[in-house]
C-alpha cells in the first residue's frame, strides 16, 4: 500500500495500555511522518519503552483504547509478525540470546518471503558479510549462537546488522545507546545514519541520554512522563533537556499524570 504523501506514516490516536490491570499508557496522540526521525525522551519509568512495545504490537500489553495505523492500515489488533512484515522494527533495550540458533540461519529466516528478498544462498551470505563489515562486526560471528556470549556492544551491532538488513519503513530504537563504550556506540550511528541514507527510512530513537543524537538529524523531539506525552518540540530540545533535565516537565506533569 502507498502512503498517502499528506497522511503520516504512524499515527497513534488516544491510544491507552496497560498490563494486566495497571494502566500504563494514557491517551498518546502522536503521528510521524514518513523519512522523518523523531526522539522519544523522558525520565526512566516514563514509559518510552513501553510505548515501541506498544506499536510493536508486545502480547505482553493490552491496548485498552485507541488506535495505532501504519501505513494507511490500522494495524491495533495485528500480530508482532505481521507488523513486521508490514515495514515496523523494534530494537531490543536487552537484545536476547538463543541458543541452538544459528545467527546466520536466524538471520535467513528473518527475510525469508519478504517482498525484495529473493537473494540466493551464496549471494545472501555475501550480502550479510559485507553488512556485518561495514559495522566492524566480525562475520565470524555469523556462524555462532544467536547472541550466546556477544558482549552487549556486539548485541547492538547485531540489531544495526539486522536493520540494514530489512530496511524497514519505520525503525524504532529502544535505549540502542544503553551501557556502549565510545566505539561500540559510534558503530551504532554509523548503522542509523546508513540506515537514513540507504533507505530513507523513518527512525524513532527512545532514549534517555542525548549522546547518541550528536550525530542525527532530528526533527521532532517528545516527552514522556508517567506513560504520558507531555511535550513535544524541534531538535533545540535535546540540548535545553541535556542542560536542564526533565525536571520542569515532570513538575509540569504530575497533576495530569496523577489525574
Amino acid at each position: 500500500m502507498e502512503t498517502n504523501a499528506t497522511s503520516p506514516l504512524l499515527k497513534l490516536q488516544g491510544l491507552s495500555a496497560s498490563v494486566g490491570d495497571k494502566p500504563i499508557l494514557h491517551d498518546i496522540d502522536l503521528a510521524i511522518g514518513a523519512h522523518e526521525t523523531h526522539v522519544m525522551m523522558g525520565p526512566n519509568g516514563a514509559g518510552k519503552s513501553t510505548l515501541g512495545h506498544v506499536i510493536m504490537g508486545d502480547p505482553e500489553y493490552s491496548v485498552t483504547s485507541g488506535t495505532v495505523t501504519f501505513d494507511g492500515q490500522d494495524i491495533t489488533d495485528l500480530s508482532p509478525d505481521k507488523r513486521s512484515r508490514a515495514g515496523l522494527f523494534l530494537s531490543f533495550q536487552a537484545p536476547v540470546e538463543i541458543p541452538g540458533v544459528p545467527l546466520s540461519s536466524f538471520l535467513r529466516a528473518t527475510v525469508e518471503g519478504r517482498e525484495g528478498f529473493n537473494m540466493k544462498g551464496k549471494e545472501f551470505r555475501k550480502h550479510v558479510r559485507e553488512l556485518a563489515k561495514s559495522l566492524d562486526f566480525d562475520p565470524a560471528y555469523l556462524d555462532r549462537e544467536l547472541g550466546v556470549g556477544f558482549s552487549g556492544g556486539e548485541k547492538k551491532k547485531l540489531e544495526m546488522l539486522q536493520l540494514l538488513l530489512l530496511k524497514p519503513k519505520l525503525a524504532i530504537l529502544d535505549e540502542t545507546d544503553s551501557g556502549l563504550d565510545v566505539d561500540a556506540l559510534g558503530v551504532v550511528s554509523r548503522g542509523i545514519q546508513e540506515y537514513r541514507k540507504t533507505c530513507d527510512g523513518t527512525l524513532i530513537i527512545i532514549t534517555h541520554n542525548t549522546r547518541i543524537l550528536e550525530h542525527v538529524d532530528v526533527d521532532r523531539v517528545h516527552v514522556m512522563v508517567k506513560g504520558h506525552l507531555v511535550h513535544e518540540d524541534d531538535a533545540a530540545l535535546i540540548a535545553d533537556i541535556d542542560a536542564h533535565g526533565f525536571e520542569r516537565f515532570e513538575q509540569a506533569a504530575t497533576p495530569k499524570a496523577d489525574a
